[in-house]
């Protein structure tokens, strides 16, 4: 049988804001609720007030408003990704769906090693010639991994069995719903320099949407250290 043919991708990956209901009034007005008050516009006491919760860490005005993503990106991407339980996600089946046969490359710049104890480990470049002998050892092993799932559904083995056999480098999407202080516990995490690389350029484009939408809550949240409320 000739080897399943898939794809190696780097740049397979993307991030894109699907929907949105979300605006700096909204936390202006469930802040000032408390009072019976509301307003249709903001002024420079609102600004204030946005700061003022942010840094003092008031965070439920930061939960009226939403954000929608579409998401793709390796299996062991959307696996970190999902650990931030506040908010809602769906993601590709592969019990009801063919396991898509496209996978996560790193590029040569991409492959490190690391040093330290868990938890603190420090990452480092490899030479040019050990990261081209990494990227032939996965990619042999994706041809066989997408090789042996070809070969269990040609046997009739139901698709919930079959991807058994498919490796974390597989690409998946999903969406996902969450709100502007999930967000930013999120971005906090997933944009510091600590951060996995892979997850952290998604998180880097996640948050040019929340900035975008949310300009003056995003402004206070910088001030203040990236901290969520």
């Amino acid at each position: 049988m000739e080897p399943q043919v898939y794809g190696l991708s780097y740049a397979g990956s993307f991030v894109s804001l699907d929907a949105a209901m979300a605006d700096d009034l909204s936390v202006v007005n469930s802040a000032r609720v408390s009072f019976g008050k509301r307003r249709d516009f903001l002024n420079e006491a609102d600004k204030g007030l946005i700061n003022f919760l942010m840094r003092e860490r008031h965070g439920t005005p930061f939960e009226h408003n939403s954000f929608r993503f579409h998401v793709r990106c390796p299996i062991f991407v959307a696996r970190e990704w999902f650990r931030h339980r506040i908010g809602s996600f769906n993601e590709f089946s592969g019990r009801y769906s063919e396991m898509p046969s496209e996978a996560y490359l790193p590029p040569e710049s991409h492959w490190r090693t690391q040093t330290g104890k868990p938890g603190a480990y420090t990452f480092e470049p490899v030479d040019s010639d050990v990261a081209a002998e990494a990227q032939q050892i996965l990619a042999e092993a994706y041809d066989a991994a997408f090789t042996a799932y070809s070969k269990l559904a040609e046997l009739g083995i139901a698709k919930e069995l079959a991807r058994l056999a498919v490796p974390v480098g597989t690409y998946t999407e999903f969406y996902w719903t969450v709100n502007a202080r999930a967000l930013m516990n999120f971005l906090s995490l997933r944009t510091h320099e600590a951060a996995q690389r892979e997850i952290r350029e998604l998180a880097l484009e996640v948050e040019k949407s929340f900035a975008d939408k949310m300009p003056i809550t995003y402004a206070a949240w910088v001030a203040n250290g990236k901290t969520a409320p």
